[in-house]
């Protein structure tokens, strides 16, 4: 006899209810067949069977509430452990079977990453008919974050096509069928984009938490988009339409100018990608939330670039990086943000969260837009080790290859225009941080220097924070030790 137990549920979670059970005892089960679907506060969790057998009993029922590691049912392995695995995510009714029989293989949406639900196929490199090898690149999706490209799984002719571009799949979603010979492909129906999910799918039943939390909001099923498992509706989903409900209805957007014919017939309309969809979301949410506001000092950065200059030989030569600024930058930030906590702290409702460690997102901009990988602890890393990770990171988000995880977390951001030439701007904050620091285009410029007018490397320093949490002197304050520690490195040695 197996026990299923109740599997870990996240930092801070404690417990789960039982929303739904997907099998009952006595039905045949395969290994990482789901069971059953836990709801949390926050999220949805899939029970698989850790073995193939036979439910012989459940231990918690639908709408129990159970603690981490707590018995859910106990499983007999026996004649049920021959029973085949039913299909990762079910076809479409209307779909006919996949061409090839036997030789055929499934082409489905590949891991997202962490927290990720579902992407946008934006490119197919092959169509229906097209010989294909294995591991040859097939489509290309696009989740909010970054692109991911989906490789054949198999050699063969690809039959047919279930996600044309455009289409949101979820990320056990089928996108097409690979048969082993052509003989298959004349009988691959067309594809066709799948009907929109109902707001309440007929015949599912929505968890016992996400029906209370309807109850005492007083809003109708239909007010709910569900994500769960086949649509069902979670607590979570209750949240999202009662806050969308309460929030003040956006001023539609100004209909737009009427075209002249002959410039109309010489524009082209594209639709924005997600990755643009969402930068352009996160930075108006921050515009609308946060009490933003800029301040500016310049810096002197002749002693930085005379060090780099007498070291930056030996520095690649030792640790096989380049040295550049952004090490500079950044541990003169971590240095900064030791002596004005708040710049890397952020809010929580009605709290102030300080964190006490430094997780550095650094601004770069790729073909597909604005990412920001976060460089983890940075405050503890060497010069070599912040540059070798910069560099990593830089080409892998240029590569398109970098994970959600490697994109969240983040405490403070540092964002170079400079190396577009921009001489000076007003960064917007990445929420829920309350500090970012633009750094701009290194300039000679006439300075005095005690007395005299000395031409001097100057770089404009701007410094965009959440007034509601950062007063305009722990602002000033954070800059000017930024300025101080890139205008005399010495003093980063130094603790000063």
């Amino acid at each position: 006899m197996t026990e299923v137990r109740v599997p870990t549920l996240g930092e801070s979670v404690t417990e789960a209810t039982v929303a739904t059970w997907f099998k009952q005892p006595g039905d045949a089960v395969a290994v990482d067949e789901m069971l059953c679907e836990l709801e949390t506060d926050k999220v949805t969790v899939e029970v698989p069977s850790p073995v193939a057998g036979t439910l012989a009993e459940i231990v918690a029922g639908e709408g129990e509430t159970v603690g981490v590691d707590a018995l859910l049912a106990n499983i007999s392995e026996g004649a049920g452990a021959a029973a085949p695995a039913p299909a990762a995510a079910p076809a479409p009714a209307a779909a006919a079977a996949p061409a090839g029989g036997a030789d055929s293989v499934d082409v489905m949406v590949p891991t997202l990453g962490e927290s990720v639900a579902e992407a946008t196929v934006s490119t197919w490199f092959k169509q229906v008919g097209d010989a294909v090898a294995q591991d040859e690149m097939l489509c290309e999706l696009e989740t909010d974050k970054v692109s991911v490209e989906v490789p054949a799984p198999a050699a063969g002719v690809l039959a047919e096509i279930t996600a044309p571009e455009g289409t949101t799949v979820d990320a056990t979603a089928k996108l097409a069928v690979i048969s082993g010979s052509a003989a298959g492909v004349a009988a691959a129906p067309a594809a066709a984009a799948p009907a929109p999910a109902a707001a309440a799918p007929a015949g599912i039943k929505d968890g016992p938490a996400a029906e209370k939390a309807m109850a005492e909001a007083g809003i109708s099923r239909d007010a709910v988009t569900g994500t769960g498992r086949d649509g069902r509706a979670t607590k979570a989903d209750v949240a999202a339409a009662v806050a969308a409900a309460a929030a003040p209805k956006a001023a539609p957007a100004a209909p737009r100018a009427p075209v002249p014919a002959d410039d109309a017939a010489r524009e082209e309309r594209v639709k924005m990608t997600r990755l643009r969809q969402t930068i352009a979301k996160r930075l108006k949410d921050a515009q609308n939330t946060a009490a933003i506001l800029t301040t500016y000092n310049e810096v002197d950065m002749t002693e930085c670039m005379a060090l780099r200059k007498q070291y930056k030989d030996l520095f690649e030569k030792k640790h096989g990086v380049r040295l550049g600024f952004m090490s500079f930058f950044t541990k003169a930030c971590c240095h900064a943000l030791k002596e004005v906590p708040e710049v890397n702290a952020e809010i929580d409702g009605t709290d102030i969260v300080y964190k006490n460690f430094v997780h550095m997102g650094i601004a770069a901009g790729t073909p597909q837009g604005l990412v920001v990988p976060v460089i983890r602890d940075a405050d503890k890393m060497s010069f070599a080790e912040i540059e070798g990770a910069i560099a990593e990171k830089g080409k892998r988000a240029r590569d398109g290859k970098l994970s959600m995880a490697e994109m969240q977390g983040g405490t403070f951001t540092i964002s170079n225009g400079g190396v577009y030439g921009s001489l000076m701007s007003s960064p917007i904050l990445n929420p829920p941080q309350s500090g970012i620091l633009g750094m701009h285009k290194i300039q000679d410029r006439p300075m005095v220097i005690n007395g005299e007018i000395k031409i001097r490397p100057m770089m404009y320093l701007a410094l965009s924070y959440d007034h509601r949490i950062v007063d305009g002197k722990g602002a000033v304050t954070f800059l000017v030790r930024v300025k101080e520690a890139l205008e005399d490195p010495r003093r980063l040695l130094m603790d000063l």
